[in-house]
């Protein structure tokens, strides 16, 4: 083993440190030294009395950059609205075989399901001083334990008090004093418009008290409902923000920027499970409708009709003879014992084939209900869902066979289904 000089090792090992650290740094100059080099090599000073009196100008530390006006909002915004938002875990008792079966291999025999834990978590909000959480329904969906979390790391278990899958809202409560809750307030999800800022705050892989920023991307998505079963609903007037949303911001708001709920996030259109600018939260207005029903009663009942529809195209209009701009909802289906088969709605019982695919024709057509222009199956299910209750009468107007008919329907409560 070679022997270094120390003088050369102290070089090397300061070389690597600044390397290592990303950058160089030269070291000052010993400017004793440097002053006793000079006197040394010029014994009589130079006379220099009018730089003497020159003051000594002091080192200016530049002042730290001050937030905008937007940013400080930003600052005080989660500092206000973070006390309100939670984290949710949730532990599942799942039962799966320890080894696949494998046939002719007798280690690989058929094997006894054993008992599994599964965790899971989400986000939430404070709702009320009385201690209740809202959250996504496929956030607690199946859960055997749920534990809340708060901001300042106080952590409570909690009971699911009532779930909706068809809005994929849940209502959990914590037993907790009053003054530790701090309820968020709900805004007005119709006066959003797009390019209006929003900020998303919640859980995202774990992240406690995470807050992302974006704008308002659009407005009336529709978005499958998470209840299982034959039969598929939707949730309408979604709305798309660019906030971040990831895996575990299910169930938290998404806010405007004076601190008032204007949604719940709950899912993000991705090809890898992650925040690709695209994601979604069901709408406030919706949440007012279906929250207090939870906590007095476990469950909400949604109006229903009794009907599965397709929007009118030009194609599909050509193939039923009618206007090629003509816009309504084809009925393709009328449910047994429905509203709609009460009212006597007629469905589809023909199809044809439409640019290779076979699609059905024949049906009525509803271009309204009460006062309402319905142009595409979104307009039909969102006035449903915000301006109609079970037992209310409603008016349909349908094109049958190329003539408009007004029909009354008595709205039932859609079919209650189980969460996944």
């Amino acid at each position: 083993m070679r022997v270094v000089k120390k003088g050369l090792m102290f070089a090397l090992s300061l070389f690597m440190v600044m390397s290592l650290a990303g950058c160089f740094v030269f070291p000052a100059p010993d400017l004793g030294a440097l002053r006793r080099h000079l006197l040394r090599v010029t014994p009589t000073p130079i006379p220099t009395p009018e730089l003497a009196k020159v003051p000594l100008t002091p080192t200016v530390v530049p002042p730290l950059v001050r937030p905008s006006d937007e940013s400080q909002l930003l600052i005080e915004l989660y500092e206000r609205v973070n006390p309100s938002v939670v984290n949710v875990l949730v532990v599942s008792k799942v039962k799966m075989k320890p080894f696949a079966e494998i046939p002719g291999f007798p280690f690989f025999a058929p094997q006894t399901p054993e008992e599994y834990y599964q965790h899971g978590e989400g986000s939430g909000f404070v709702y009320d001083t009385q201690g209740h959480i809202v959250t996504n329904n496929h956030v607690v969906a199946g859960a055997d334990e749920v534990r809340v979390t708060f901001y300042d790391d106080t952590s409570v278990p909690a009971t699911v008090v009532g779930t909706d899958p068809d809005s994929d809202l849940a209502v959990l409560k914590v037993k907790l004093p009053p003054e530790k809750l701090r309820p968020l307030p709900l805004g007005d999800s119709d006066a959003l418009r797009v390019g209006q800022k929003v900020v998303a705050i919640g859980n995202p892989f774990g992240l406690q008290g995470t807050m992302t920023a974006g704008i308002v991307s659009g407005l009336g998505r529709l978005l499958p409902a998470t209840r299982s079963g034959e039969r598929r609903y939707t949730i309408p007037d979604i709305i798309q923000t660019d906030a971040a949303i990831n895996p575990g911001n299910s169930g938290g708001p998404l806010l405007d920027l004076q601190g008032r709920v204007v949604g719940v996030n709950a899912a993000i259109e991705s090809p890898v499970r992650a925040s690709s600018g695209v994601g979604f939260a069901i709408p406030v207005n919706i949440v007012k409708k279906v929250v207090p029903d939870l906590i007095a009663k476990g469950y909400h009942e949604h109006p229903w009709l009794g009907i599965s529809t397709l929007t009118l195209n030009p194609a599909l209009a050509k193939a039923m003879d009618l206007p090629e701009n003509q816009h309504g909802v084809l009925v393709v289906e009328v449910v047994e014992g429905s509203p709609a088969a009460k009212a006597k709605l007629r469905p589809s019982r023909k199809v044809v084939e439409i640019e290779g695919q076979k699609v059905p024709v024949g049906g009525d057509i509803i271009i309204g209900i009460d006062d309402q222009e319905v142009k595409k199956f979104d307009d039909l299910i969102s006035y449903l869902i915000r301006h109609t209750e079970v037992g209310q009468k409603v008016r349909l107007r349908i094109l049958r066979g190329g003539k408009v008919k007004e029909v009354v329907v008595t709205l039932a409560a859609r079919p209650r289904a189980e969460s996944k």
